[in-house]
């Protein structure tokens, strides 16, 4: 019987839909982020500088987290404007509230960028391999 190595069964990523919570039919794809991805998110947006001949790193915040939502968010639907409300300070006109937001990589950062409670979720779901474990998958 040959042996199993768990380098040959490692993925780089997996997705998994979830659904946002109080939010019925909002369900986003996110991305499993390992730390291997993290880390590279990392890398590719530090810079090394030199102050007092002292190598010094600064972390650039906008690259980071726009390197993070193309990582982690994959798409999703469902998104009303009725729920846009309660995620972020947004002006929706009357009559739209069902109307949904389409995905793209620009809404995503956008949503990261104004709601706390949207990143503080994709932040979590993202790193609980649980969400990502082939018995939970449908």
């Amino acid at each position: 019987m040959s042996q199993l190595s768990l380098k040959s069964m490692l993925v780089p990523s997996k997705t998994n839909v979830v659904e946002y919570p109080g939010m019925p039919g909002f369900e986003i794809t996110i991305s499993f982020l390992s730390r291997e991805i993290l880390q590279s998110i990392r890398k590719k947006s530090t810079k090394t500088t030199f102050k007092n001949r002292q190598p010094v790193e600064e972390l650039n915040d906008e690259l980071f987290l726009d390197l993070y939502v193309q990582n982690s968010i994959k798409g999703w639907k469902g998104l009303k404007m009725s729920y846009l409300e309660q995620l972020a300070p947004v002006e929706v006109v009357a009559g739209q509230e069902d109307t949904e937001l389409e995905f793209t990589q620009d809404n995503a950062l956008a949503l990261m960028k104004a709601s706390t409670s949207f990143d503080s979720f994709i932040s979590e779901q993202v790193t609980d391999l649980g969400n990502f474990s082939t018995s939970k998958q449908s």
